[in-house]
């Protein structure tokens, strides 16, 4: 069988749980996932992140995804989960309820959230599963320049 250069390759979207709402990251943006553990908190970070914690070495901060989802705060409970990702310019870790698995779609099966809701910069677009939809989340627009901004003058000092 002869590909051609031309094959479209499948979207693959790591699945996750906040609530009863799935979310997705690209499988490429995904480093790992781990088991939550304490944060420490952070002084001088924007109030969009938690805290951080230390990854083999490496201090990650720990972005709270349900304030910028809207979604309720909680405290972090033993059976949550880390989804450590990577943006351009860092690794960052999200508090997340449960890793749902991996999903391959092909780039047709996923609607842009502009042609949904224009102007909504945290999300890439939607994609439909056989048992409903799951918001694929840009990671990359999760910080606005003020936060990015804070949040590295925050951890350079913890360094």
């Amino acid at each position: 069988m002869i590909l051609s250069s031309r094959q479209i390759r499948p979207v693959q979207l790591v699945v996750f749980r906040l609530d009863e709402q799935r979310y997705a990251l690209p499988l490429a943006a995904v480093e790992r996932i781990v088991r939550a553990a304490e944060v420490t908190l952070l002084p001088n970070a924007p109030s969009i992140v938690l805290g951080v914690i230390d990854v083999e070495g490496q201090v990650l901060p720990v972005l709270n995804i349900r304030r910028r989802f809207g979604l309720q705060e909680r405290e972090i409970r033993p059976d949550d989960y880390f989804l450590i990702a990577r943006t351009v310019q860092r690794l960052v870790v999200l508090l997340i309820d449960e890793a749902q698995g991996l999903v391959e779609r092909s780039p047709t099966a996923v609607t842009s959230a502009a042609q949904i809701v224009p102007g909504v910069a945290q999300f890439q677009g939607v994609v439909t599963l056989d048992d409903g939809l799951v918001l694929i989340h840009d990671l990359e627009q999760f910080l606005d320049l003020n936060e990015a901004s804070a949040l590295d003058q925050a951890m350079e000092q913890t360094e």
